[in-house]
């Protein structure tokens, strides 16, 4: 799977909050598609539109990101 990365730090790992601000480690893939890192978490009630990088203070979409590999 290849993961996007962040327009402005080139980082793989997001952030992705639900309504009670708990958060869940994420990347994209090549599909536009966010899957948390560790198996067996759901992303249900969690913001997947909205994407928080880990490396800098960049928030946006997943269409925003660059595929670069």
């Amino acid at each position: 799977m290849k993961k996007l990365l962040c327009p402005q730090c080139r980082i793989h790992r997001f952030r992705v909050f639900n309504a009670a601000r708990e958060s869940v480690v994420v990347t994209v893939n090549e599909h536009y598609e966010v899957v948390p890192i560790h198996e067996g978490v759901s992303l249900e009630g969690y913001f997947t539109d909205e994407l928080h990088c880990l490396g800098c203070s960049w928030i946006g979409s997943p269409k925003a990101l660059l595929n670069r590999y």
